[in-house]
């Protein structure tokens, strides 16, 4: 099976995230595979839970679960050198990869790193990090990270999993900076009391996965394409990107069906390669405008 070409990669890639340019209204929003996105807003980064590396394909593949990869990597993460902020949402490797973090913050001296404060002992662990390294955070908490501050959002992955102190496992956050509001889930299904959290947020762009839950994949589901228009569109998201497909080929499903439930609800929805860039604008009155790449 020939591997899918990303839109932009490598060094195309990059030379696009320097290109990108514009006013304090202007976001720019790069997919970057599975649940990874770049956001670059004036001159600060935001890079949420990055998977860069062949690491879970290496490690599943004498196994009868293989993690047989679709998509080529858009680019090596110690090219990534400008990033201000980067998050994991939970523990799973595809959003805390140590082949990935661990040579960001090397790229990155400053970077910080959000995460569930449930997760710090394991993330310590796991990247061989000081435990006071991150910032922590809870259900209905907020904290700041240079320009960005994010909210955590209970995710339920597929169930709502607390530790001892009662603090959640799974996290989505909501990423608010200048004008702008940004969802980035996590891995979860719906669940009661979801939507009441998030209305109040005005999101303008929710980023939900549509990869869906099957009994047969042996892993933890999420939203499948119908959910996530549909969640979208309850929260009155001004525009949706959908994520986590064409990752592996034991845990994908296409976007069609999340694009054609979108049109049904006239949710606004765009649908990215990975590589590839959304550029939105916001005018004075809060109307947002998707523009091209270009």
């Amino acid at each position: 099976m020939s591997l899918i070409k990303p839109f932009l990669q490598g060094e195309a890639f990059l030379q696009d995230v320097q290109n990108a340019t514009g006013s304090e209204r202007v976001l720019h929003i790069w997919w970057l595979g599975q649940s990874g996105f770049l956001l670059k807003w004036q001159s600060s980064f935001l890079l949420f839970d990055p998977y860069l590396s062949d690491s879970l394909t290496r490690k599943y593949a004498a196994t009868d679960k293989p993690h047989v990869r679709m998509t080529e990597r858009v680019v090596a993460p110690e090219r990534l050198s400008f990033v201000d902020v980067v998050t994991s949402s939970h523990n799973h490797t595809d959003h805390l990869d140590g082949e990935t973090l661990g040579p960001l913050k090397a790229a990155n001296p400053d970077l910080q790193f959000v995460i569930p404060e449930a997760n710090r002992a394991f993330v310590a662990g796991r990247l061989a990090c000081g435990r006071d390294w991150p910032v922590g955070l809870d259900d209905g908490d907020f904290r700041d990270a240079g320009v960005f501050r994010f909210h955590g959002i209970a995710a339920a992955h597929e169930e709502l999993e607390r530790d001892e102190a009662g603090r959640c496992r799974f996290l989505g956050y909501v990423t608010s900076f200048g004008p702008w509001t940004v969802y980035h889930s996590g891995d979860t299904v719906h669940y009661s009391g979801l939507v009441e959290k998030l209305t109040p947020f005005n999101v303008d762009i929710a980023i939900l996965p549509v990869n869906g839950s099957k009994p047969e994949r042996r892993v933890a589901g999420n939203l499948n394409g119908i959910e996530a228009a549909t969640l979208a569109c309850a929260i009155n998201a001004k525009l949706v990107i959908p994520c986590h497909y064409e990752m592996f080929t034991f845990n994908t499903a296409s976007p069609d069906t999340f694009r054609a439930a979108a049109d049904a609800l006239e949710q606004p929805v765009r649908v990215l390669q990975a590589g590839e860039r959304c550029t939105v604008e916001k005018s004075a009155v809060g109307a947002m405008t998707v523009l091209s790449g270009d």
